[in-house]
C-alpha cells in the first residue's frame, strides 16, 4: 500500500526581494496588485504568502505601513484563511561608498531594528520573517547583529506574532562555524521553523546544509523565549 505523502505547505513569495520592474512587467507593485497576486496564489494552492510591499511610484522596496495595511485589508476582505507572512528584511541593507567604506553609499536602508518591525507591531500578521544572520545580498550586505535580532524578536513576541526564523545564505554553515570557531559538524538540513495558529509548529526543510546541533542551538538562543 502506498504511504501517504507528508503534509506540504506551499509559500508564495509574491514580489521577491530584488526583482525590479525593469526585469519583468508582471511584477506587482501597487498594494492592490500585490493583494490580487496573493489571492491568486491562494487559489492556485498556496497556504502562505510571503509579502513585501513596493513604492507604487518607483517599484522599489518600501517600508510604508500604509501599503502593508492596504494589502492585508484587501486580502482579508476575500480570504480569512490565507496565512500572511510579512517581511522584516527592509531596513537592514548597507552599501559601502566607493571612497570610504565606513560611509554609507546609495542604496543603504540601514535603520533602527525597531523600525524594521514597526509594521509587525501595528498590523499583527500571522507570521513574519526574522533573519538570524548577516548575509551578502546582490553584492551588498544585509546586517542582522545578534543584539538587533533580539530587539526585533522581542517586539515580534510582544505583538503575538509567530516568527519564521531564517538562516539566509549560510553557505553550508561556514559563516556560523567561523564565528564560533567550530571545527566539527555533522550533516544537517538547513531549516526554517514556522510557528503558526494554535501553537502548532511546522518545520519546512530547504536545501542541504552542514549545520551542527551546536550551531542550531546558538541561533535559537538569539531569540527571546
Amino acid at each position: 500500500m502506498r504511504q501517504p505523502l507528508p503534509r506540504i505547505f506551499i509559500t508564495a513569495a509574491i514580489t521577491g526581494n530584488l526583482t525590479t520592474p525593469e526585469q519583468t512587467p508582471h511584477l506587482p507593485i501597487a498594494p492592490a496588485q500585490i493583494a490580487d497576486s496573493c489571492l491568486e496564489a491562494a487559489e492556485a494552492g498556496a497556504a502562505i504568502v510571503h509579502t513585501c510591499v513596493r513604492d507604487p511610484a518607483t517599484g522599489r522596496p518600501s517600508m510604508d505601513i500604509a501599503h502593508y495595511r492596504e494589502v492585508i485589508e484587501r486580502i482579508r476582505a476575500s480570504n480569512r484563511m490565507l496565512i500572511l507572512n510579512l517581511t522584516t528584511g527592509p531596513g537592514g541593507r548597507y552599501v559601502p561608498s566607493d571612497d570610504d567604506p565606513a560611509v554609507a553609499g546609495p542604496g543603504t536602508t540601514l535603520t533602527r531594528p525597531e523600525a524594521r518591525v514597526e509594521h509587525i507591531a501595528a498590523l499583527r500578521p500571522d507570521i513574519c520573517t526574522l533573519d538570524l544572520n548577516t548575509m551578502n545580498s546582490a553584492g551588498q550586505v544585509v546586517i542582522n547583529t545578534p543584539r538587533n535580532v533580539r530587539r526585533m524578536a522581542r517586539i515580534i513576541r510582544e505583538a503575538g506574532v509567530k516568527p519564521k526564523m531564517r538562516w539566509g545564505w549560510l553557505s553550508r554553515g561556514q559563516h556560523i562555524r567561523r564565528r564560533l570557531g567550530l571545527h566539527r559538524s555533522i550533516p544537517f538540513l538547513q531549516r526554517e521553523v514556522v510557528r503558526v495558529h494554535r501553537q502548532r509548529e511546522r518545520v519546512s526543510y530547504r536545501a542541504p546544509a552542514i549545520l551542527s546541533p551546536t550551531e542550531i542551538h546558538f541561533a535559537l538562543e538569539e531569540i527571546p523565549a
